[in-house]
């Protein structure tokens, strides 16, 4: 990148700017995988950026183009869409359908396949259709379009394997008493070798994640500072499943609406390099609170003073980033030891 990053660590960096010209800066086939969620197409303007759904498809076609040209041969766009009602009806917009139509049909991705992602902690909305009227059921749903270059990226669903259910866990202990080996009306032949034990059981395309964060590092820095948190985060639980099936250890993820920097907290806690694009320096700047856990409040004061520049380059050496449960304070005192404000 010619321009220096707002913050980087030892596997990425964090740029402030305009996605489409931080995109004309990397070289062909250099990205393993680019996974994001972009302002929807809503039709109240929020906070934090969005086009009307008519314009939807114009406006993001310029990226899906530059993903395109930056992605290898074997590499994956993730694109995670919410849906949306039509302005003053309570039928559905198509937007998210035609942003796919398009991508494949005139950019030249292959729809690898079609994700859904149920958040069961959402709210019920929209308000006049499901609150007030009580004619349509609460939107929980978001189309996840997993794209790729070539009809085989690179991908690995045994990296992502779902825990076995109790009675599949009783049907591999004892086999014999569970099922016989036969073919079903279905016409599926079930053979002696289901009752193996691989790891765990092959996940579906419907990702059951509730987005209900609320003790993270990010979220206690953003209250203990008053800074404002991005209103639109998705769960680490989100990028992670794909990360992990879709990229090996030392592979390059890259988010180009970066928001709070979730996709790269994540890859820098599963070991893989990654670069975060985002034209809101302020939501940039409090993205930095995922990596801060264990720092002293005067390290996090001098470190916000050195982010006011846009290129500030900040280098985090030492931190702790990982997706178990939140530590304890002692904990992660005892794990981390602070690292110089301006490291040589």
């Amino acid at each position: 990148m010619q321009k220096n990053p707002l913050y980087c660590t030892k596997k990425g960096q964090a740029y402030v700017g305009d996605s489409l010209e931080l995109l004309a800066e990397l070289s062909d086939n250099s990205i393993d995988l680019v996974i994001t969620s972009p302002p929807f197409a809503l039709r109240r303007q929020k906070t934090y950026g969005n086009v009307e759904e008519t314009e939807y498809v114009n406006w993001i076609k310029p990226f899906g183009k530059e993903v395109f040209r930056v992605l290898k041969e074997s590499g994956s766009f993730v694109l995670d869409l919410g849906g949306a009602y039509r302005a003053g009806m309570p039928s559905r917009s198509l937007y998210n359908f035609r942003v796919l139509l398009s991508f494949c049909d005139e950019i030249g991705f292959h729809l690898a396949e079609d994700f859904y992602w149920f958040n069961p902690a959402k709210l019920p909305s929209p308000i006049e259709w499901v609150n007030k009227r009580k004619i349509r059921a609460k939107d929980s749903v978001n189309t996840v379009w997993w794209f790729s270059k070539t009809e085989f990226p690179k991908a690995d669903v045994r990296k992502v394997l779902a825990p076995y259910s109790d009675r599949m866990k009783k049907l591999i202990k004892d086999p014999e008493n569970f099922y016989k080996p036969k073919k079903r009306p279905s016409g599926h032949d079930i053979s002696a070798s289901f009752g193996k034990d691989n790891g765990g059981s092959i996940p579906s395309n419907l990702l059951s994640i509730p987005n209900t964060e609320s003790n993270s590092t990010y979220l206690r820095l953003c209250k203990a500072f008053g800074i404002e948190r991005h209103p639109a985060r998705f769960p680490a639980e989100l990028p992670a499943f794909f990360i992990k099936m879709l990229t090996e250890e030392g592979d390059v993820v890259l988010d180009i609406f970066g928001g709070s920097n979730t996709t790269g907290f994540v890859a820098e806690s599963i070991n893989r390099n990654w670069l975060t694009f985002e034209d809101n320096h302020e939501y940039l700047v409090s993205s930095i609170f995922r990596f801060l856990d264990g720092y002293s409040e005067m390290a996090i004061k001098e470190i916000l003073v050195t982010l006011q520049g846009n290129q500030a380059n900040y280098a985090l050496e030492k931190i702790y980033c990982s997706l178990e449960p939140v530590m304890t304070v002692k904990q992660r005192r005892e794990h981390i030891s602070q690292p110089s404000l301006f490291p040589s």
